[in-house]
């Protein structure tokens, strides 16, 4: 395989993954770095790295979006992303540490989790009462709907920081937006609006991955000829997720990526076991 086939077969690769990712609010992440790693042999860090690249771009295209709609709440994520930025600096130097074969069997254990939470179906929380914390620091908000703004409050605010600082470690030590755990924590613990948790979480995802992806370069782990066609197939793959979604019948799609991911997750820790990576 030369050059050029290998990019496309990358980048063919990249939009299917984003396209998935898109389908079900976990991102192509999930997808990218076990499909560099066991279908075209790449080294996992530098996997990591090129997914991170790729975070960061379809992150910032949607991001601006969501605030411009007015479901983003811009308070709550920059004080959220000051846990998720330690975390992923800690996550991309922990990575430069361990073993490959350790790296994939947090993967699959992670990818595991995804797959259970792709079919999960969740409720939203509007009769809360705030958090005195988040009051102090204004986090509560509103988000549009068919009947005007509804106002929501935040609960559980220093359980909610300290879960968006294992998020961050999970991002800058598997190359992921770590979306599932960040949108887990703000829509369960923190009892936001569902909504409003995604497009929160989407909004903190680009600088999450920015931060660790500095250790990525700084160490060599980030390589263009790489990053280049998977950004570029997730961001394509993302955006065409976002106009079939409308249409699609979400239930059989979401069953169809659990399956996907679960065959992914077996085998990259069955790799990590047997020193396949």
């Amino acid at each position: 395989m030369n050059i050029l086939e290998f990019s496309l077969s990358v980048w063919l690769g990249s939009l299917t993954a984003g396209f998935l990712g898109s389908l079900t609010g976990l991102g192509g992440g999930v997808v990218i770095v076990p499909l560099l790693t066991l279908a075209f042999g790449v080294d996992i860090r530098y996997a990591v790295g090129a997914s991170l690249v790729s975070v960061i771009a379809t992150s910032s295209g949607a991001a601006s979006a969501y605030v411009k709609e007015g479901y983003t709440n811009l308070r709550l994520g920059m004080f959220l992303e000051v846990a998720t930025t330690f975390g992923a600096i800690v996550g991309a130097i922990v990575a430069g540490i361990v073993s490959t074969r350790a790296i994939a069997i947090v993967f699959g254990i992670v990818l595991l989790y995804s797959a259970y939470l792709s079919r999960q179906h969740r409720i939203e929380h509007l009769d809360s009462e705030p958090d005195p914390l988040a009051t102090l620091l204004k986090l509560n908000g509103s988000y549009p709907t068919p009947d005007g703004q509804k106002f929501y409050t935040v609960r559980a605010v220093p359980v909610g920081f300290g879960l968006m600082f294992l998020a961050g470690v999970l991002s800058g030590l598997l190359g992921i937006g770590s979306g599932a755990v960040k949108v887990l924590a703000m829509d369960q613990a923190m009892r936001i609006p569902f909504k409003v948790s995604t497009t929160t979480s989407n909004f903190m995802i680009g600088v999450t991955a920015a931060a660790s992806a500095g250790v990525y370069l700084k160490r060599g782990y980030i390589d263009p000829g790489l990053a280049m066609p998977v950004m570029l197939g997730v961001l394509f793959g993302a955006l065409l997720g976002a106009r079939v979604l409308v249409r699609a019948r979400i239930g059989l799609l979401r069953n169809i990526f659990s399956l996907v991911i679960l065959g992914l997750a077996v085998e990259m820790i069955y790799k990590g076991l047997t020193g396949g990576i």
